[in-house]
């Protein structure tokens, strides 16, 4: 794949990306939502790479592009790497696109038919950015303090349903 450090924020990379993707690959498909638009929502730095989220008419996911060659984990093209955050552990899958290089995408909406607003989808991708960065808080009972070794750790559904 195109490796491509991004210094520099992304989110106009990001946005050309995957209006080009709308234009040329989801232009006919007919789940997209007509009340909503491209838009990359509130990059940032973490872990020395850049992590943000991208609302399209036809899904929402968190994206990690390489701010640094440095401790940048490559997958490969649609290869699976579970990442570690404050509210647990999400699978990424490894993409590239001409816009941006190789990066890392996690799915949270698809298809985007629950949003009625760009501002209702963008108000949930930040709220989803803040959850994502934010430990649970524990549990008041002694059972849900014994957490059997191996347990499964926060899933995507119930990661969203903290909002």
């Amino acid at each position: 794949m195109n490796f491509r450090v991004h210094p520099e924020c992304p989110t106009e990379a990001v946005e050309e990306a995957f209006f080009r993707i709308q234009r040329e690959l989801m232009a006919d498909v007919p789940m997209l939502n007509p009340a909503l638009s491209v838009a990359a929502v509130d990059f940032q730095r973490w872990q020395g790479h850049w992590l943000g989220i991208v609302v399209t008419p036809w899904c929402m996911s968190l994206l990690l592009l390489p701010g640094d060659s440095e401790n940048w984990v490559s997958t490969g093209e649609n290869q699976r790497r579970f990442v570690k955050f404050p509210a647990g552990d999400f699978a990424f899958l490894g993409s590239a696109e001409a816009e941006l290089g190789e990066y890392q995408s996690c799915p949270l909406f698809s298809p985007m038919d629950r949003f009625s607003s760009q501002a209702e989808a963008t108000m949930t991708a930040r709220a989803a950015l803040i959850a994502l960065l934010t430990a649970p808080e524990p549990a008041h009972t002694a059972a849900a303090d014994e957490k059997p070794a191996g347990a499964a750790s926060l899933s995507r559904r119930r990661f969203l349903a903290l909002r």
